[in-house]
């Protein structure tokens, strides 16, 4: 049996009793290390668990599949993940080679950003489309995240933005010589993302569009959810650029037409309470 175990966000002890149970009785027990990451590390989770993990980084999943699911059809494997199981596409892809080999596959599901962003008091139902908003480098500066926040903006509908997350990754330099030679992890923060948005909105200005999303459009900062020391922050997106909201993993909501119960509680976590009153006015229910 394959067991897809949700870990939850917080520290190991986010993990269900059911998922805890499955890892205990598993000969091998990977841990997904490249989607998301907890304020803990494998350490930490090999104690509380009782068990040694495996690591299992982006090149293993997705070219060495095989691997993992070795022997899954005669004795149990689990594989761990950050949040929820199908919080990634590439978890998909593991169940479908599973099934293709003839392996029995059970998931256990926690809880994952998806779901978690509504301690912020945004409806949950009020969201449109999730989008990620990936590094800029000096050559390549995508903008088509920003089109998908137009879009829901337009719909009235809040956009959970997921940032960037760079681990064990290569320089172009290294990559061409076929060098494993690793760049330090680097996660985006709030501050990064928002400074994103707001190179593409003097973009479109300059190309003769007033966009959707302005300066002083309401936005959340989000910062390790589900830990002891989570951040929260409102305000506009021109605050979300110097906001200080601390260490990893940060996420970025862009909202759309608020509810007065939506903006009561987005009041609880203002940077500005007064400029905050005036921006938010502009798109209540």
């Amino acid at each position: 049996m394959l067991y897809l175990v949700g870990l939850g966000l917080g520290d190991a002890k986010d993990i269900t009793v059911k998922g805890l149970e499955a890892v205990r009785r598993c000969r091998r027990v990977y841990l997904e290390a490249y989607t998301s990451v907890l304020t803990v590390g494998k350490e930490a989770l090999e104690e509380f668990y009782g068990k040694e993990l495996i690591l299992a980084d982006r090149e293993t999943v997705e070219q060495e599949a095989d691997g993992i699911l070795k022997e899954a059809d005669v004795c149990d494997v689990a594989f761990l993940v950050v949040g929820d199981p199908f919080g990634a596409t590439t978890h998909s892809d593991l169940v479908l080679r599973a099934v293709k080999l003839g392996v029995p596959y059970k998931v256990i599901h926690n809880a994952s950003i998806m779901n978690a962003v509504g301690c912020c008091g945004l409806q949950l139902y009020s969201f449109g489309e999730t989008v990620s908003i990936v590094f800029w480098t000096d050559t390549w500066k995508p903008e088509s995240f920003f089109d998908k926040i137009k879009k829901n903006r337009q719909n009235g509908m809040h956009t959970l933005c997921l940032l960037d997350i760079k681990v064990k990754e290569q320089s172009l330099e290294n990559l061409m010589k076929g060098r494993k030679i690793y760049e330090p992890p680097r996660y985006m923060s709030v501050n990064q993302a928002a400074e994103q948005l707001l190179a593409i909105i003097q973009n479109r200005r300059l190309q003769g569009e007033e966009p959707e999303v302005t300066e002083n459009t309401i936005c959340v900062g989000l910062a390790r959810v589900g830990a002891p020391d989570q951040k929260i922050a409102s305000g506009t997106l021109h605050q979300m650029s110097t906001v200080e909201l601390g260490g990893p993993l940060h996420s970025l909501i862009v909202t759309g037409t608020m509810h007065p119960l939506e903006l009561e509680m987005l009041k609880l976590f203002t940077v500005d309470s007064s400029s905050f009153e005036n921006n938010a006015f502009q798109r209540t229910a």
